[in-house]
């Protein structure tokens, strides 16, 4: 990234050869980024992150959908009877135009949020709630399409849980219907190896710093032949889709870390599992009873887990510093932890008492150890209070 802070500071679309050199390597990034996630270059745009890339795929789509109008009735006006006409009116003009959209009630705010940002007139969106063990069933997605849903969001790995979801199943049933859907992919990519071919969702989000990219810097599959329409407006770049001039040094990172990404993914996943196995083993034996991992059985990302401890978590992390993971806070409107434990069925106690670990590619033995040491002292201490 660095010569790009400076040396090649000219934007990509001038015509001088300086400019053009900055252009190729915008787009050699944009071929790492598509090699990562199994695609053509040109259905890559870049965004400065998944909340952007999120906001464009749901608001972008939902904006075409909006301009094709439900037809409405086919007698005349002038044929109908006074109350057979009235009613119809009536009808048609609460369902004119309508749209509906299913969104898992797993997903992460920048999802939830672009969606109800739209809820109003035209915009009806339906939550589907997830099992018990962390995952969405198809089928319930299937029984609750209508006529007019236009877009299903379903995220693939959980970023509390760890859960990984039918995505492909779920796109089967919907392309069927004529229904996109759109996958919010972030949590995945860097973890476990990721093709949109093998999803078949129409766009999906990535998210640079989950897979030790630059913070700031994202991009979103878009399906060849789908149309968004741009959230911002100004000279059209990244396809049309994203104005102003782009983040070169942040993009040229993206494209290093999707190269690297690829190269190691399968390689990380097995070393996350074995490193998980161990952290949990080394709970059960420090804290003389085995730990609840939350969404055990389910298909998971391996580097994540929500595990339910025997004392509150809170004083946990307080008594155990060195350590950093994550707790759910109790401050309103409720965190993306709260959010995903309570659509498992958690109760208030249970969530108190879960922390959520996840591991890095540079996780050591040394480090898994060291943790379940510190954790297990924390809860000697919490316990004899």
């Amino acid at each position: 990234m660095q010569p790009y802070w400076a040396t090649h500071f000219m934007l990509p679309g001038q015509e001088h050869s300086q400019a053009q050199a900055v252009g190729e390597s915008l787009e050699q990034a944009r071929e790492s980024v598509a090699a990562m996630v199994g695609c053509d270059p040109f259905e890559i745009v870049f965004t400065s992150g998944g909340t952007e890339a999120n906001n464009l795929a749901i608001c972008g789509q939902l904006s075409q959908a909006a301009s094709a109008r439900v037809p409405a009735a086919a007698v005349p006006l002038a044929k109908r009877s006074r109350a057979v006409s009235s009613a119809l009116q009536s009808h048609e003009k609460t369902t004119v135009g309508r749209i509906h959209v299913l969104v898992s009630e797993l997903e992460h705010d920048s999802v939830l949020a672009a969606a109800f940002s739209l809820a109003g007139d035209r915009v009806d969106v339906e939550l589907v709630p997830c099992q018990e063990n962390g995952v969405v069933d198809p089928a319930q997605v299937e029984s609750m399409l209508r006529a007019n849903t236009r877009l299903v969001c379903l995220q693939l790995a959980n970023p509390v849980l760890g859960t990984l979801q039918k995505v492909r199943e779920v796109a089967d049933i919907c392309h069927n219907r004529g229904v996109s859907v759109h996958c919010d992919a972030t949590q995945a990519f860097g973890k476990l190896p990721v093709e949109v071919s093998q999803l078949r969702a129409d766009t999906v989000s990535i998210s640079g710093h989950k897979f030790y990219g630059p913070k700031g810097c994202g991009a979103i599959y878009v399906r060849r032949g789908l149309h968004l329409s741009p959230i911002c407006h100004g000279e059209p770049r990244e396809m049309g889709l994203r104005p102003g001039a782009e983040n070169i040094p942040a993009c040229i990172g993206l494209g290093a870390a999707a190269h690297l990404a690829s190269r190691c993914e399968s390689e990380v996943s097995d070393n996350f599992a074995e490193l998980s196995d161990r952290f949990l083993n080394g709970l059960e034996s420090s804290l003389g009873k085995s730990p609840i991992l939350l969404a055990d059985g389910s298909p998971r990302i391996a580097n994540t887990m929500a595990i339910e401890m025997p004392c509150d978590a809170s004083a946990i992390q307080k008594a155990a510093r060195q350590l950093v993971f994550a707790t759910a806070q109790s401050a309103e409107p409720p965190d993306e932890i709260t959010r995903s434990l309570k659509a498992i069925g958690r109760t208030e106690t249970q969530i108190r008492r879960t922390i959520r670990i996840s591991l890095g590619w540079t996780t050591s033995r040394d480090q898994i150890d060291r943790a379940v040491s510190l954790i297990a002292d924390a809860c000697d201490t919490v316990m004899a209070r």
